[in-house]
């Protein structure tokens, strides 16, 4: 494997794993005080279609990255109107 592919790897998990931290912490305080859901909300669209884009230049680094993203992103925003609902 190339450096240029082991770079684009790390980076996709690095970029996936940063909505972990904002899962736990809504689930822990209960609350979505502090927490921007147009954000989310628009990483979600955008990571949709650099997914599509990622499809058409067939990178699977980034494939994966982006369809992980929206998964994750998709998790939040659940999270998000699960705690939400809940006051």
């Amino acid at each position: 494997m190339q450096i240029d592919q082991v770079l684009g790897w790390i980076a996709t998990i690095m970029f996936t794993v940063c909505y972990i931290p904002q899962v736990i912490k809504t689930i822990k305080s209960g609350t979505i005080d502090g927490v921007s859901i147009s954000l989310f909300v628009i990483q979600f669209l955008a990571n949709i279609v650099a997914l599509i884009y990622a499809l058409m230049i067939g990178q699977p680094a980034l494939i994966v990255k982006y369809a992980l993203a929206i998964a994750l992103v998709g998790l939040v925003l659940m999270v998000i109107y699960q705690t939400a609902r809940r006051h």
